[in-house]
């Protein structure tokens, strides 16, 4: 899995309840773009763990990358971006803490989204979605269909991993991109566009749901492409 192209590397992030088959609209339009791209597969079970897997992913790697994160995915990169190899970040309606901050406490800033009403706990210490709210909370510009598919596909989510402290966050010392997903029903639109202030980041806003990654997937690569192309130009 080693890059021998002078391009950066973009390495891919998911979310909760996702897996590395999030990017599956993305992916062939960077490969078409001749970008080198891996998929980390996250085990979503905490922070750390998580973060693990992405730095795994980083080591196998050589020259500059360009790490995304969506949603949770957002914390994972802030707390793995450190590697001296990552040179910009690109947030997808993702989280983003701060040093001692955690995804709990950015989801409690702001009147909880009506997605979130549809978490199931397993009485076991992990969540999942309904597939009501996937198919008009979490994937509603989707085709029912392919919604109701990702429910069926979701690994549960560690309830533990809302009080999962950043160390530091990498967001703090590298160029950023934020896309906020302005029809989000499962993260605040009013955390994204804070966030995306916060760190300066150069951001993007579309009329998409949290995924946008597979209903605008176009719009999503653009936004990669400009990290890209700022990385090989500084």
């Amino acid at each position: 899995m080693t890059s021998t192209s002078a391009k950066p590397t973009v390495i891919l992030v998911h979310g909760a309840w996702a897996d590395g088959s999030s990017w599956q609209k993305v992916i062939p339009l960077l490969l078409k773009a001749e970008i080198p791209v891996v998929a980390v597969q996250n085990p979503t079970s905490s922070l750390a763990d998580d973060a693990a897997a992405t730095r795994r992913i980083l080591n196998s790697v050589e020259g500059p990358v360009v790490l995304v994160g969506h949603s949770w995915g957002g914390a994972v990169i802030t707390e793995a971006g450190n590697d001296p190899k990552v040179k910009a970040l690109v947030y997808v309606a993702a989280f983003a803490p701060k040093a001692g901050e955690t995804v709990g406490d950015q989801v409690g800033r702001y009147s909880a989204p009506p997605g979130l009403s549809q978490i199931r706990n397993d009485g076991a210490g992990y969540l999942t979605l309904s597939e009501e709210g996937w198919v008009n909370d979490v994937g509603q510009d989707l085709p029912k269909e392919e919604a109701r598919v990702l429910s069926v596909l979701q690994p549960p989510l560690a309830a533990s991993t809302f009080g999962d402290k950043v160390t530091e966050p990498a967001w703090a010392s590298r160029p950023t991109w934020y896309i906020v997903s302005t029809q989000d029903r499962v993260v605040s639109v009013d955390l994204e566009r804070e966030l995306a202030a916060a760190m300066g980041a150069k951001t993007t806003e579309l009329e998409a749901s949290h995924l946008s990654l597979l209903s605008m997937p176009e719009a999503v690569t653009g936004v990669i492409l400009d990290a890209v192309a700022a990385v090989e130009t500084a």
